[in-house]
């Protein structure tokens, strides 16, 4: 006679999914600086992966990165701000919202607010973090995060001695025309913009 199993589950499990567990930290079995410059280092590690893979990775560790997608919504339609720059590493001119590196013991919010008034002269009285992404995680430890700032006020900017930074306030519509048409090629932008015409609900509110 076969036996049957009459353990049946107890009502608070009935339906449950098991939650998965989070996974452990890799190993790091050795590293080693590869270049420090400025902005950025690279080491070379040997590492034992959570899923078992021992490799080398080659990662550029970076502090991390806030972008502010400015936008004056005084009018029939919303206009952002973008910057036109020369970007040695693309070997050309890009349209881009402003953005810079966060610096080691500053909060996100305080680097957007201390790079847009630098780097355009604009302050901005209300502020929303809309999004936070790794732009390229397979070698890059940088976390970009992306604020929303509204109700602009111009000054006057004071860009670094490197830069050299044209403004434009553009429509938002003609923004994502350019991103369609690939006139637009920064990703940071590219992502803020789309979020925002996509009428996508801020994290958090800051004043």
């Amino acid at each position: 006679m076969p036996i049957r199993n009459t353990t049946s589950p107890s009502r608070k499990t009935q339906g449950a999914s098991k939650t998965p567990r989070p996974a452990s930290k890799p190993t790091i079995l050795s590293s080693d600086l590869v270049f420090k410059g400025r902005v950025f280092y690279v080491t070379r590690d040997k590492v034992r992966e959570p899923n078992g893979i021992t490799a080398v990775r080659e990662v550029i560790r970076h502090s991390g990165s806030v972008v502010v997608l400015a936008v004056d919504d005084s009018g029939p339609e919303p206009l952002v701000l973008l910057e036109r720059q020369y970007r040695y590493a693309a070997q050309d001119y890009m349209l881009e919202l402003p953005a810079g590196r966060i610096d080691p013991g500053e909060n996100a919010l305080a680097a957007g607010k201390r790079e847009l008034l630098e780097e355009t002269g604009y302050t901005a009285r209300k502020w929303s973090k809309a999004l936070f992404f790794y732009p390229s995680p397979g070698f890059l430890q940088e976390t970009m995060t992306v604020f929303l700032a509204r109700d602009l006020k111009p000054g006057k900017a004071a860009p670094e001695d490197d830069e050299s930074i044209e403004l434009k306030l553009v429509s938002l519509s003609q923004v994502v025309r350019w991103i369609r048409s690939g006139k637009l090629r920064d990703g940071k932008t590219i992502a803020g913009v789309l979020w925002f015409a996509q009428g996508s609900s801020p994290f958090t509110s800051h004043s």
